[in-house]
């Protein structure tokens, strides 16, 4: 099995919840999105955050802004709606049982 492959998809199955939890914070520019995943060390560039932004929007879980920018074309930034906030508190409570489950499985008897 390949190792770097399993952490990928690990990484992968997080990052929907990780940049709701990363906009729990505030309304945020894609790049502000990127540095912030980044500085959790979750790297991810602008070709994988796109889609996702897209998807969670559609959901109705994120919506955005349009904001003119002194330096180039209008700037989208986006924001959790009420319905991501529930739904990120779903997953987070998802994640400490499925956190708990694993430490569980991984503790010496």
């Amino acid at each position: 099995m390949d190792i770097e492959n399993a952490k990928a998809q690990m990484r992968k199955g997080v990052l929907e919840f990780c940049i709701l939890g990363v906009l729990q914070r505030g309304e945020a520019y894609p790049s502000d999105i990127i540095a912030a995943l980044k500085e959790a060390q979750l790297i991810v560039v602008e070709g994988t955050l796109y889609p996702l932004l897209t998807r969670l929007k559609n959901d109705g879980l994120l919506n955005y802004r349009w904001e003119e920018s002194n330096s180039g074309p209008p700037r989208k930034y986006y924001a959790i709606t009420e319905t991501g906030r529930q739904f990120l508190g779903e997953l987070k409570k998802t994640w400490d049982d499925l956190s708990y489950a694993v430490s569980k499985t991984q503790q010496p008897q």
